[in-house]
């Protein structure tokens, strides 16, 4: 019997212009959070009292019939919840049963695992949609629910369209991440994504000081992005922490610590990118070996 090819997909992350209109996605996203904290408070109550959890389609049950009552009811409080996507809804129960399938079986093995906590509306960052309730439209442009967004399209989005995620950062800005099913060339090698057969195979440990030590002698040493910025993180902790708690200056200062260290972020992603591939040449780890083990 021939073997089936795994399900191969890809991810696209964009960022949306920053506009007026994001505010419906802050809304959005923001009213999950309710939604997120009633499934958690529900699974811990049901847990102390029967000692397992609800099952995700009881949860979305439950939540469709929460949505669906009348306002003037007894728990009218949640219609409101009708206004949300359906599939969205549906996908934070899907999130909290992984979470508690994933806590009973680390604990069945005698490993530490906590259970999905409780979320802050400034604290839950995303919400996802599949089927239905967005589109992708010509150029730069993606409809989430009635309305129509612009996003920066840095690259051509290959393959079909399968989910998209509406992620918000700390500082604010608004992302979107389109999964698809396409499939890379090569993809069923046994290392994918490696660049060209050169028979070579090199091992690497992943050091504090030095990030990569190579087998072969091929080693790299740290960056040290952090340590280059930790007096600028420095001066902004300390303005931080010199504002009055609730005031707009201590939300302006918090943006700019934020922004601070979403640099380094970025700075390590650009790093290990051009570390494996290094397009302009062909020194990168995945040209110059077929296989990457490690040490």
């Amino acid at each position: 019997m021939r073997a089936r090819k795994p399900n191969s997909m890809k991810a696209y992350k964009f960022k949306m212009y920053n506009h007026h209109g994001n505010r419906e996605l802050h809304k959005t996203i923001d009213g999950h959070a309710p939604v997120w904290n009633h499934c958690v408070a529900l699974q811990r109550r049901y847990y102390a009292i029967y000692g397992k959890y609800i099952s995700k389609f009881r949860l979305m049950k439950h939540l469709s019939k929460l949505k669906h009552l009348p306002p003037w009811s007894r728990n009218g409080r949640f219609a409101h919840w009708n206004q949300l996507p359906s599939q969205a809804v549906q996908d934070v129960a899907a999130r909290i049963d992984k979470g508690y399938q994933k806590m009973f079986a680390d604990r069945k093995q005698g490993k530490k695992c906590g259970r999905p906590r409780f979320k802050p509306r400034r604290k839950y960052k995303s919400f996802t949609l599949t089927q239905a309730g967005w589109k992708l439209l010509s150029d730069n442009r993606i409809r989430i629910g009635k309305r129509v967004y612009r996003y920066f399209k840095s690259r051509e989005i290959q393959g079909t369209p399968k989910r998209c995620t509406v992620k918000r950062d700390t500082i604010g800005d608004v992302y979107i991440c389109v999964l698809t099913d396409y499939e890379e060339p090569g993809q069923n090698r046994v290392m994918p994504g490696l660049g060209t057969d050169t028979g070579h195979i090199a091992g690497f440990d992943f050091g504090l000081k030095r990030y990569l030590t190579g087998s072969n002698g091929h080693d790299i040493e740290s960056p040290l992005f952090f340590k280059r910025s930790l007096n600028a993180i420095k001066r902004f902790n300390r303005k931080h922490s010199t504002k009055r708690k609730g005031s707009k200056n201590r939300g302006r200062a918090r943006l700019d610590l934020a922004r601070q260290h979403r640099r380094i972020s970025n700075q390590r992603e650009d790093f290990h990118w051009k570390l494996a591939h290094q397009p302009w040449s062909r020194n990168g780890l995945t040209d110059r070996y077929d296989e990457i083990r490690p040490r």
